[in-house]
């Protein structure tokens, strides 16, 4: 597979100042690459972006990804800051375990709304500048697309739609000379999984990430994620060795809930997350 050079492309990254994007930004410029930062805080954005050498190689755009016209319009000052886009990461996401009686309908839709509707909406917006470069998008999904935990219906989901998106759009756009891949991770150290582990899904549900759940290191994320760039693959799994659960999910699905999943603790699980909303 030839190996697409990092250095001086343009590289946008929504969710740029969350644990992964910031990661990636600080690897990405390691290599070379021109960054087009996005999120929703100023101070964050402009402080990443002076950190990573300011504007000449790193500048800061306010934009959201629950508003199409904030996208456009951030890419297109971007693209002329810069002179183009190459590579769109769509990093943006949200998550924390809810169950399906606890959870308020407007929660469930803010987060299918930002992870996969927001994902369609970055693509959207940077699909003329990246198809100008024969460039390459990147979604941050999951191995949740894959295994698909209780008390998580909503990040499941999601997650699980931005790898159907992608390889929709993979179709789409490879005659246009576009590559588009999905990114899939497992557990591993963010802000947002914090979460995650100081609540009781974290000991009932994923065994306080040992065994099969357990955390996999940054650095090893973010190694993948620079890797998949440069070979512009389909799809990641981190670590690598998950690629058999994404290749044949349907197959180990019920193997996969039978070791992972014991029924009296997610039922514990389930119970305590609802006596917590309870009023």
């Amino acid at each position: 597979m030839t190996h697409y050079v990092l250095s001086d492309r343009v590289i946008a990254i929504t969710g740029a100042t969350g644990g992964l994007g910031r990661a990636a930004a600080v690897a990405l410029r390691g290599k070379g690459a021109k960054l087009v930062l996005l999120d929703l805080d100023r101070d964050s954005l402009n402080a990443l972006a002076v950190e990573l050498g300011g504007p000449g190689v790193a500048a800061a755009w306010v934009a959201d990804v629950r508003s199409l016209q904030s996208l456009e319009a951030a890419l297109k000052d971007a693209a002329g800051h810069f002179g183009g886009i190459d590579v769109v990461i769509a990093g943006a996401g949200i998550g924390s375990p809810e169950s399906l009686e606890s959870m308020e309908p407007a929660a469930f839709d803010r987060v299918v709304d930002i992870n996969l509707s927001g994902v369609w909406r970055t693509f959207r917006a940077a699909l003329p500048y990246v198809k100008a470069r024969q460039g390459y998008l990147l979604a941050i999904s999951s191995m949740a697309a894959f295994v698909h935990s209780p008390l998580n219906a909503h990040y499941t989901a999601s997650k699980a739609g931005v790898w159907a998106l992608c390889d929709s759009i993979r179709l789409e756009l490879k005659p246009q000379g576009v590559g588009v891949g999905s990114f899939h991770p497992t557990f591993f150290q963010t802000p947002m999984m914090e979460a995650v582990i100081d609540h009781p899904c974290s000991a009932l549900v994923w065994n306080n990430h040992r065994g099969i759940w357990k955390f996999v290191a940054l650095d090893q994320v973010v190694a993948s994620l620079v890797d998949c760039i440069e070979r512009r693959r389909d799809l990641v799994t981190v670590p690598s060795s998950n690629g058999m659960v994404a290749k044949a999910c349907g197959l180990l699905r019920r193997l996969i809930e039978r070791i992972g999943f014991e029924p009296s603790k997610v039922a514990e699980a389930v119970r305590l997350t609802n006596t917590r909303k309870a009023p």
